[in-house]
């Protein structure tokens, strides 16, 4: 064992108070690179989604993809739909700017624990619609499906609701339609939406994303405004 030689104080208390500054550091070091690192704020979220099959409004050609994730029980989606949705259509849709696409993320009535997956039900059934009548059959029920929107902690989009508000979509073949409800047809594609937003890691709806980049506010907030969405378009086709 090493020993401190000579027998002078001050010398002594220089190093033991040089091996207390060694220790000090060596201790800050140790909790830095066990400190987990924050996550950068701001940071908008990339996805690569899987669109083939998805439903979308506008001209197949367009450009640019404008993809709204959403749930059919999410009163804020419904806003959206009501009062942002009709301005991009107008803009950036109609003028074949862009497409926009609809991915159902159904979560809020598990999220919810309420008895009935009814989110699930709602989405199943938006896609047995548009199997039937394709994009504009879907777009047609979508609307009906906000415009009948209940409360998001309970249960209102049963099976035998969405059938009754499905009798509202012209040329629909009701007993087809019901047929593919009834028998959880499109759960599996249903599920594989729901895989690729959580794979996304997005955690709440409505959540838009222009050419796979989530859009952000001037703030570094995620956004569902017409003004940034309108900014991210523009800055998609330049």
């Amino acid at each position: 064992m090493t020993r401190l030689q000579g027998n002078n104080p001050n010398r002594l208390i220089l190093v033991i108070g040089t091996l207390i500054a060694v220790a000090l550091i060596a201790l800050a070091l140790f909790a830095v690179r066990q400190k987990p690192a924050a996550a950068d704020a701001g940071a908008a979220l990339s996805a690569n989604f899987n669109l083939d099959g998805v439903p979308f409004a506008g001209q197949a050609e367009a450009p640019v993809s404008i993809v709204t994730i959403e749930d059919f029980k999410c009163p804020v989606c419904k806003q959206f739909n009501d009062t942002i949705a009709p301005e991009l259509k107008t803009k950036y849709v109609d003028t074949g700017k862009a497409k926009a696409y609809t991915l159902v993320w159904p979560f809020l009535a598990e999220n919810a624990r309420l008895p009935t997956d009814d989110s699930k039900f709602a989405a199943q059934a938006s896609r047995c619609v548009y199997d039937q009548g394709g994009n504009d059959a879907f777009e047609t029920y979508k609307e009906i499906l906000f415009r009948a929107q209940g409360d998001e902690t309970t249960v209102w989009a049963t099976k035998s609701r969405l059938k009754d508000l499905a009798g509202s979509v012209e040329g629909l073949d009701q007993a087809k339609f019901a047929s593919c409800l009834d028998s959880d047809a499109t759960a599996a594609r249903v599920d594989a939406d729901e895989k690729q937003v959580t794979d996304a890691k997005v955690n709440h709806t409505p959540t838009i994303f222009v050419n796979g980049k989530e859009v952000m506010n001037a703030a570094g907030q995620s956004s569902y405004q017409a003004e940034d969405i309108g900014k991210a378009v523009d800055a998609a086709q330049q």
